[in-house]
């Protein structure tokens, strides 16, 4: 459905490659055709900034590669946060962890114990991410949360797209673990939304990975040897300078 006309919205203008989690069919084939490449010339495990790097070259975008801030992979006004999980059964596995940075009330509110009054330490960390979503969206109009699930062979994947939102701080009640980290649960369904951990200030969203998530396989190609780069490259001994 295309945007409605607005008087105010005359200036904003937004061309998304898709619909949020509509992923087409040659985005996915680009996606495979890159893990593949990556696997032949021996990588050993895909890390979020390969998803990132993947992900940017099919859609023709830019890949940010910045550890700062919610935005990696930019095209127009459109933004995509870049995650990838490593889980035992990508296609049965339905709730993943997805870190989604650091979150430190002492440094953001001037919170240094953190345990004294754990639901205005749990309010703060959410009050910290729903500013980060509140700056990438002074930036693009659309921002967008793709998380790659992947196999331990790097063989099974499931990828699945969500809008990046914000949390309202009320929805939430916060408890403390036996390991001293404190647990963001709906108010309504008791179902835990997040951790966050004192120790490193790192936060977590516990996400639900969508019925509609695509589910792909590769193919694992022969690995790519020395003596074939070499050749490829053709190498010879003048590459080599011997210094006395």
């Amino acid at each position: 459905m295309e945007h409605p006309k607005l008087r105010d919205r005359s200036k904003l203008h937004t061309n998304e490659p898709y619909l949020t989690n509509e992923i087409p069919e040659d985005v996915i084939l680009g996606i495979g055709g890159h893990l593949v490449y990556l696997l032949y010339v021996g990588r050993k495990d895909i890390s979020g900034s390969d998803w990132g790097d993947a992900f940017a070259e099919v859609i023709g975008a830019t890949h940010l590669d910045s550890p700062v801030g919610i935005a990696d992979v930019v095209l127009d006004n459109v933004a995509w946060s870049m995650k990838t999980v490593k889980v035992t059964e990508p296609f049965t596995s339905k709730q993943i962890r997805l870190i989604s940075g650091r979150c430190s009330p002492d440094y953001s509110y001037g919170i240094t114990d953190p345990h004294k009054n754990i639901q205005e330490t749990g309010r703060a960390v959410l009050g910290i991410w729903n500013e980060r979503i509140n700056i990438a969206h002074d930036h693009y109009n659309i921002v967008r949360t793709s998380v790659l699930v992947r196999s331990y062979d790097h063989l099974s994947y499931c990828l699945f797209e969500e809008d990046t939102t914000r949390y309202r701080t009320s929805d939430y009640i916060w408890k403390e673990n036996r390991n001293g980290n404190l647990i963001g649960m709906h108010r309504e369904t008791g179902e835990t939304c997040f951790t966050w951990q004192p120790h490193g200030s790192q936060f977590t969203i516990h996400t639900t990975i969508p019925e509609n998530a695509v589910k792909f396989k590769i193919k694992r190609p022969p690995l790519l040897g020395k003596e074939d780069v070499l050749k490829a490259i053709k190498f010879n001994a003048s590459w080599v300078k011997i210094i006395k």
